[in-house]
């Protein structure tokens, strides 16, 4: 049984160079609440894996600003402008990896596979430094799988088992991101005693600690 804690209880347990798996595309489905407490405590030295950087101020966008993130694991940094201007500076190390690449990734480590064979980016830049293996005459990258210390997930609801159910694309990356960290913890905007089976998305196995998002509490 998942247990649940204050959002501040949560991310005390992570600490300085962490590993950090962060849901969302953009502001949806992001664990907001969970990044404001990160930024509040001021973790430092973070390795962000996440799909993109967001908008300036906003949920992750925030960690970029606030210069907590060492490395970035991710797919697009387009929409923040200070994600790019601190590449260029070399104040973060940042590793693009296309979008499904990266989700395979980390669906790999939640499988427990050792890697993935890809023929997205032969012929680019991508493919330096790596692996490429030739499977009846057609040329495939390796890629190593993603894992982390923590992920930090949206749901948007949650039952006291840890089951997790979402509305719409809210779920995006988050369902990947929970099988593939030591430790996994969800911001859901309502917590019940129990889900019906038919809506369960991610079961209960994966999720180790729930907040509750009380922004969306009556």
């Amino acid at each position: 049984m998942a247990k649940i804690v204050s959002a501040k209880e949560a991310v005390d347990l992570i600490k300085d160079n962490a590993t950090v798996m962060i849901g969302g595309f953009l502001s949806c489905g992001t664990p907001d609440k969970l990044i404001d407490e990160l930024v509040e405590k001021n973790i430092k030295n973070l390795t962000m894996i996440s799909n993109d950087t967001s908008v300036p101020n906003t949920d992750k966008g925030k960690l970029i600003a606030n210069k907590q993130v060492k490395k970035l694991i991710t797919s697009h940094i387009g929409t923040n402008p200070e994600t790019g201007k601190q590449m260029a500076s070399g104040e973060i190390e940042v590793e693009l990896t296309p979008m499904g690449t990266l989700m395979e990734r980390i669906r790999a480590k939640g499988a427990g596979l050792g890697g993935i064979l890809t023929p997205t980016g032969i012929g680019t830049t991508i493919q330096e430094g790596k692996d490429i293996v030739e499977v009846k005459g057609k040329k495939y990258i390796f890629e190593q799988p993603i894992d982390a210390d923590f992920a930090l997930i949206y749901g948007t609801k949650a039952d006291k088992y840890g089951n997790v159910t979402y509305c719409g694309t809210t779920r995006n990356c988050n369902t990947v991101m929970a099988t593939a960290a030591d430790t996994v913890i969800v911001q859901a905007d309502e917590i019940v005693d129990c889900l019906d089976p038919n809506e369960v998305i991610i079961p209960g196995l994966f999720i180790d600690y729930i907040v509750l998002n009380t922004d969306n509490q009556g």
